[in-house]
């Protein structure tokens, strides 16, 4: 394998990417990206779009997906720490509402593959969060889903802090439920 460690989840076609880092009393070095080392690990993409997104603790951003224009997407967290989590909306898949979640930070550098077919959230754990993202496919804003965060058919464990106020958007606030989805 080359620069970058794979664990796969347990739900098919996620991967968390944890890339070699280099470091010495300067600071470190490491690759968020390598086409080669994507597809070697299974990857292999055309990302189109960059995003990043500066949030304070308690944002909680999600869930979200692409209805017509779906997404692959490479999540990293820049600084801070956020729990991150995609739930399987792939119909013909056996773990076809289930979650997953990994806390990224900037200090563990790891990254989080989600392709298309999952919507996608995350909870930010620290002061504030930069939260990076690579995308297969542009942006489309009349096209954009979601579920609800606190589905209780989906059952998220998100990690609330004691005495954190959560801040979630209007519009994250009114999002359906899994079983609403047409």
């Amino acid at each position: 394998m080359g620069k970058i460690q794979v664990e796969t989840c347990e739900i098919e076609g996620l991967k968390v990417l944890t890339p070699a880092v280099f470091g010495d009393n300067r600071g470190y070095f490491m690759e968020t990206y390598n086409y080669n080392d994507f597809k070697e690990a299974g990857i292999d993409l055309e990302f189109v779009q960059d995003n990043q997104s500066s949030s304070t603790r308690g944002v909680l951003r999600g869930l979200h997906y692409q209805i017509n224009h779906p997404q692959d997407k490479v999540v990293r967290v820049v600084s801070g720490e956020v729990f991150d989590v995609a739930v399987d909306l792939r119909t013909d898949s056996k773990t076809y509402g289930q979650w997953f979640g990994v806390v990224l930070s900037a200090e563990n550098k790891k990254q989080f593959f989600i392709p298309k077919g999952f919507a996608h959230g995350f909870l930010v754990l620290s002061d504030t969060a930069e939260f990076a993202y690579k995308c297969s496919d542009f942006y489309h804003p009349n096209d954009e889903g979601g579920l609800i965060y606190n589905d209780p058919d989906i059952g998220i464990d998100w990690p609330y802090q004691e005495g954190v106020e959560l801040n979630i958007s209007d519009k994250d606030q009114k999002w359906s439920k899994l079983k609403d989805l047409k």
